[in-house]
């Protein structure tokens, strides 16, 4: 009865500039689809929630790093969109978890050979993560097509903590990947405030 998320949410995306420019302008329809095998929420169209700071360190870090990269970035920039994520495979939520645990469970049991995650305290390369993902919702797609997943969402928890012992760290952040490409109803540029009014 609350699984599927109707409101709308903000979406930020690092990119170049020309790229946000073609979306935003309409010259371009919609981004492309990664498919790294090591994508931490699986394939999709990739945003940081409601933290276009985070999008735009994504974007220069890429940039800095261009011989490891398929998106070569000149100029980084963030694109914004306005999203309503629909059926959703939230992973902020205990049912979906306990689903993903599950479906390892299974894939293990069944002798299927599983990949890895792997590279260090944050597990940059999640590749059994991405199988599982993809895996999962190839599965809810063949079962149930009516009700495949619209999009995927995790919290992640990523970088140097805070202070000592903090709950918190660096990098923290909410990711969606975008499966349906009709959950994306605008792109945007990114305004900067008007520091002489009160933000709303």
């Amino acid at each position: 009865m609350y699984k599927v998320k109707e409101n709308l949410i903000f979406g930020f995306h690092g990119c170049d500039q020309s790229l946000c420019d073609s979306l935003v302008n309409g010259t371009s329809k919609k981004l492309n689809y990664s498919e790294n095998q090591y994508d931490w929420l699986g394939k999709g169209m990739y945003f940081w929630e409601n933290d276009p700071d985070r999008a735009l360190q994504w974007a220069i870090m890429l940039k800095e790093h261009s011989q490891n990269s398929k998106q070569q970035i000149e100029k980084p920039a963030v694109l914004g969109a306005v999203i309503c994520l629909g059926n959703c495979l939230d992973f902020t939520e205990q049912e979906n978890l306990q689903k993903l645990k599950e479906h390892y469970e299974n894939l293990k049991n069944s002798g299927l050979e599983l990949p890895e995650n792997k590279i260090g305290k944050d597990r940059l390369k999640r590749e059994l993560d991405c199988f599982l993902i993809n895996s999962l919702v190839a599965q809810q797609k063949e079962e149930n097509p009516d009700n495949a997943y619209d999009s995927v969402r995790g919290v992640f928890f990523e970088g140097n903590e805070l202070y000592p012992t903090a709950g918190f760290r660096e990098k923290d952040h909410i990711q969606i990947a975008i499966l349906n490409p009709n959950c994306i109803k605008a792109f945007f540029k990114v305004r900067k405030e008007d520091k002489k009014y009160k933000i709303l």
